[in-house]
């Protein structure tokens, strides 16, 4: 019979109280309150990015590439290069990004690789941002998920998550970490919750290809690279609403439906107890038993180090690749007839560009803005949304979820993001449609 939630608190109520208030107001402080700095408005860990890169440039391009270094030659050294043919591939893609970068910050190669679209915004945009926030994310990380505001957030979501999403109500925080922070941060919560056995397969899955998309920030570059700035309330809640609602019906198709799922059983509530009651219980237990502080930073900071140098050299080499196939070949040509059909049905103008345009937001997610900020303002809203409802790409979340110990396939990835692309422009759309039809755009 399964445990009930209101398990008795087994140290003292007033420290297990202090922890869970003290330690999850940090973290909410950090990742989801905005602060105005120097006329930029954005959360802490930004914040702290930004200023180390403005005022301590070489020491951040040394930490990146000693990152690229150790990931670069990681696999090569454990043998994991051997478990498969795509961890074979990404091996070699390693080594490429970081001869890459040590290239780019040499000045050595053609012309083409340093125009302002290409290496240039792929290494002061990317590999530059991620070698700080995902480190920085990850020590912020332990006063969210190790002090009770996950267990008790989780309780409370038991009722929503798993009918709409079928997920357990912990994957909440997963939820909104990875969408007001970063897709980065979010895999590193869902990594570490399935290597803890809180997931099945199945519900890692749903979790890192449904809800870690790109961080607030990077989408205000897209509204402010599509001139959407003026609506940018309206353009956050709807992406939002467009990326929760495809993850809801992604998860009832192939692949991810077909995927192992021995879900473990969320504890219900006891006999006549409120479900706030319980939420509360269950956060001031896993307070009151939570390891100390510094050992859970440790422990937490480690597993950043890692999926940082794991991810930047990918990045680099295939975010590069993804730009110049943009450019230089018919690539996403092909991709893009196989959206076409919506873009047409739906009666955009410009139908076989704007596919092609949004195909191209498998190799990097900020391509298909930069080749649509001169279009009409309906389609810029709908490519802001659907850039950041696919989730998936090439250039840093496809390699994230593959640095994870969650067992997804590449094939399934592409899969997946074809299937949430094509959904993204199902549902925004006549949302599009909607929102200038009551004159907010």
């Amino acid at each position: 019979m399964p445990e009930e939630l209101s398990t008795p608190v087994t140290v003292p109520q007033g420290r297990a109280l202090a922890r869970l208030l003290g330690y999850s107001l940090i973290g909410l402080v950090v990742f989801f309150v905005p602060f105005e700095l120097a006329g930029r408005s954005t959360i802490l860990i930004d914040h702290a990015a930004s200023t180390l890169q403005l005022h301590a440039r070489p020491l951040v391009i040394g930490i990146a590439v000693l990152f690229m270094l150790y990931g670069a030659i990681q696999p090569w050294v454990s043998g994991s290069w051997r478990t498969s043919l795509t961890h074979a591939a990404f091996s070699l893609l390693k080594v490429a990004g970081l001869l890459i970068g040590l290239g780019y910050l040499a000045g050595v190669g053609p012309a083409a690789l340093y125009q302002p679209g290409m290496l240039p915004f792929l290494f002061d945009k990317l590999v530059l941002s991620l070698a700080l926030i995902v480190p920085l994310g990850a020590l912020a990380l332990v006063f969210l998920i190790g002090f009770g505001l996950l267990e008790l957030i989780g309780v409370l979501m038991q009722p929503v998550m798993r009918p709409i999403w079928r997920t357990p109500g912990k994957s909440a925080i997963d939820a909104v970490a990875s969408f007001v922070g970063s897709y980065s941060v979010g895999l590193l919560i869902t990594d570490r919750m399935y290597r803890q056995g809180h997931y099945s397969v199945r519900e890692a899955a749903i979790i890192a290809t449904g809800f870690s998309t790109v961080s607030a920030p990077f989408m205000v570059i897209i509204a402010k690279t599509l001139g959407l700035m003026e609506v940018w309330n309206l353009y956050f809640w709807g992406a939002m609403l467009v990326t929760f609602s495809v993850t809801a019906v992604s998860a009832r198709i192939y692949p991810l439906s077909r995927l192992p799922s021995a879900a473990i059983p969320e504890v219900p509530l006891a006999a006549g107890e409120s479900r706030l009651r319980a939420a509360w219980n269950a956060g001031l237990s896993q307070a009151a038993g939570a390891p100390s502080l510094a050992s859970a930073l440790r422990e937490t900071f480690t597993d950043g180090l890692r999926m940082t140098a794991a991810i930047l050299p990918s990045i680099l080499a295939v975010g590069l690749l993804g730009l110049l196939a943009a450019k230089y070949t018919p690539l996403f040509d092909a991709i893009g007839m196989l959206l076409y059909p919506l873009t047409w049905l739906f009666g955009l103008s410009e139908p076989m560009e704007v596919a092609r345009a949004i195909s191209t937001g498998l190799a990097e997610m900020f391509l298909p803005a930069m080749l649509l900020k001169d279009a009409e303002v309906l389609v810029k809203f709908v490519v802001a949304i659907v850039s950041v409802s696919s989730v998936l790409f090439l250039s840093a979340s496809i390699p994230c979820v593959l640095a994870t110990q969650i067992p997804l396939r590449l094939r399934d990835l592409l899969l997946v993001w074809l299937q949430r692309t094509l959904l993204s422009l199902v549902f925004s759309i006549p949302l599009a449609y909607l929102v200038q039809f009551m004159g907010w755009l």
